[in-house]
């Protein structure tokens, strides 16, 4: 309990500091990696200044990291949990293509891999052929194209990242979650050094795909330059005449700058750099999704008020800190038993007990569960227009207007007829709505254009269903490559129908159902002031019905005709399903033996152990009478 005086940091004062630290380990591994990149690049004209760090090697070694650290930066900028929830990955393009997000990230890895490029360039001997500029003679200055396809060619690798980091949204980050089954096999996974291994475990897989992006980013220039080559010349001669004596033309050479020599060097040079980018991505997302403890803690220990600051993160409008303070709230559940005891012993808070308001923002995060479904297909309401101010009404100053026929006097006959256009006019002004006599005639030529449109659809293709037809073109556009962005697939209907949107995260309702659960179990033992039990009901009936409700949802879900696969799998809804389904069963069997103590009714039972899918009790046969020992 914490003195009304003692300042509640935020939870966030907590979760950036070890954020920054996690950054700075994935920062030193990409700076290893770019300090073996400049001794690989080295000319070994001297066996000091080749590898010594202040020097050539050093410098070279710090532009390779700058530009691998461009993406880290990058990532920062835009992590988020949970996935981009949407019916189709077309979808998801209609929604964040105008972001700034997204030009930043193609900028982003365009400017790192122009970058390297000019560092490896710079550190190629001059018999390499990658120079810039080449020398004819003592005075005669040519462009070198080689030089300038070899830059194009890594922009275009970076064009080509970034689009492929933006549809694999590799800005997520996936949280864990603290199940109560790893409580006695709990390993130094979280560690540094146990991390690092696995990291550098990962080194050929990085190496393997850095092969496949190689390949595919070679074909795209293959493609690519062919229409690029007089623009990026021409660029090239802007930039470089200020500072050489280049030919005043602008025209392209005939040759293509195509030698073994410069092909290889792209390969190579494609090949460190798709690795630095990788590797950079994959140890960010590992070190970044520890566990939210230190020094073996929870990250809220070495707080004033460490219950106050957890509720503040259980609170925050910002999913990521709502997610690890879900997490952390989880493994204090199931791990550290002093914080179990300080949260039942935290009963005089300005919003209650510190249980009672747990034990509300996780039952709150369940039953958005049945929000999210219940959203999910309406269209979004209407923002209300603001009510204009009442206009006071002015008082007429002038008679009101006239309403006698426009044209007077002339001719009886020629007002007859100007009268019947006044008429006419005036009708179709105030009632516009009525029938025209044009009408059935227009309606008989288009029924007759659509009967003949019909009988020379039937002729070509067979049919006369415009629909049916229709459909079974798209069909056949979605079984191929071209039609994958507009599937919409049943894991991601599921997603976006149960985690809502823009973004879901299940480990924020497996975390927050394991808490529940956790807390609860241990009550029996460490609550010495009993204020658990009194939520114990309302906690399985919030169960009970979550756990039917999803499973009533996921049976009639639907797969969309769109859907050519059609595999009705989604693991993460699953996975929620089954942390209901094991937090229900710990209820029923901690505290099925006092049912009837905490009101629960023989129905409440009944229905728990259906969505729990445990067995009903077998009545015991002992107390029966044995009636054979009163025959004879």
């Amino acid at each position: 309990m914490a003195p009304a005086s003692v300042r509640r940091p935020p939870y966030k004062d907590f979760l950036q500091p070890a954020l920054h630290r996690r950054f700075s380990t994935t920062a030193l591994i990409l700076l290893a990696i770019a300090y073996v990149y400049a001794i690989g690049l080295a000319r070994w004209n001297s066996f000091l200044w080749s590898w010594f760090p202040i020097g050539p090697t050093g410098f070279r070694a710090a532009f390779f990291w700058f530009s691998g650290s461009l993406i880290l930066i990058l990532r920062i900028a835009q992590y988020h949990p949970g996935y981009r929830t949407s019916d189709s990955a077309f979808d998801t393009f209609l929604k964040h293509w105008r972001n700034f997000s997204t030009l930043e990230t193609i900028v982003t890895y365009a400017f790192s891999a122009w970058l390297f490029a000019q560092v490896y360039l710079l550190s190629q001997p001059k018999d390499s052929g990658l120079e810039w500029v080449t020398y004819l003679s003592y005075d005669r200055q040519r462009l070198n194209e080689k030089a300038v396809l070899f830059t194009t060619h890594l922009v275009i690798l970076g064009v080509y990242q970034a689009i492929r980091h933006l549809y694999l949204d590799i800005d997520r980050l996936p949280l864990g979650v603290a199940k109560p089954s790893e409580k006695a096999v709990r390993s130094n996974s979280s560690d540094v050094g146990a991390l690092m291994k696995k990291f550098w475990g990962e080194m050929p897989i990085i190496f393997w795909q850095s092969l496949n992006q190689m390949l595919a980013s070679g074909i795209m220039t293959l493609v690519i330059y062919p229409f690029l080559r007089k623009a990026v010349w021409r660029l090239s001669l802007f930039f470089f005449r200020p500072f050489f004596n280049l030919p005043k033309t602008n025209y392209v050479p005939y040759s293509w700058p195509v030698s073994f020599k410069s092909v290889t060097s792209m390969i190579l040079a494609s090949v460190m750099l798709l690795i630095v980018w990788i590797a950079g991505n994959t140890a960010f997302t590992m070190f970044m999704v520890k566990e939210p403890t230190k020094d073996q803690r929870p990250f809220t220990s070495g707080s004033k008020d460490p219950n106050g600051s957890l509720l503040n993160g259980l609170r925050h409008r910002k999913l990521f800190y709502k997610c690890f303070a879900m997490w952390e709230l989880a493994l204090i559940a199931r791990d550290f038993p002093e914080r179990r005891k300080a949260i039942y012993e935290d009963l005089d808070r300005k919003d209650g007990p510190a249980w009672s308001q747990v034990c509300s923002i996780c039952l709150e995060v369940l039953k958005s569960l049945e929000t999210n479904i219940g959203n999910y297909g309406k269209a979004p309401e209407p923002v209300a227009a603001p009510v204009a101010p009442p206009v006071e009404e002015k008082v007429r100053t002038a008679p009101p207007l006239k309403e006698e026929p426009i044209y007077l006097g002339g001719p009886a006959r020629r007002r007859n007829f100007l009268t019947e256009v006044e008429k006419t006019v005036a009708q179709v002004a105030v009632a516009p709505g009525q029938g025209s006599p044009l009408k059935p005639f227009a309606r008989r030529v288009v029924d007759a254009a659509k009967h003949q449109l019909l009988e020379v659809q039937k002729a070509v293709t067979g049919t006369d269903d415009t629909a049916g037809l229709i459909r079974s073109w798209a069909l056949k556009g979605l079984h191929k490559w071209v039609g994958i962005p507009f599937r919409k697939e049943y894991r991601r209907r599921m997603l976006h129908a149960v985690l809502g949107s823009p973004y879901g995260e299940p480990s924020l309702y497996i975390n927050a159902a394991y808490a529940l659960s956790m807390l609860t179990s241990h009550s029996l033992q460490e609550d010495k002031y009993g204020n658990v039990q009194r939520d114990i009901a309302t906690i399985i009936r919030t169960l009970t019905n979550m756990t039917k409700k999803l499973d009533r949802f996921k049976e009639g879900f639907e797969v969309h005709w769109t859907d050519v696969e059609g595999t009705k799998e989604c693991p993460e809804v699953d996975a929620i399903m089954e942390a209901l389904r094991e937090a229900l069963t710990t209820l029923i069997v901690e505290f099925g033996p006092y049912a009837r103590d905490l009101r629960l009714t023989l129905t409440d039972m009944r229905l728990a152990r259906e969505a729990a899918n445990f067995p009903e009790p077998q009545p015991r046969m002992d107390h029966l009478l044995d009636l054979n020992q009163w025959k004879g």
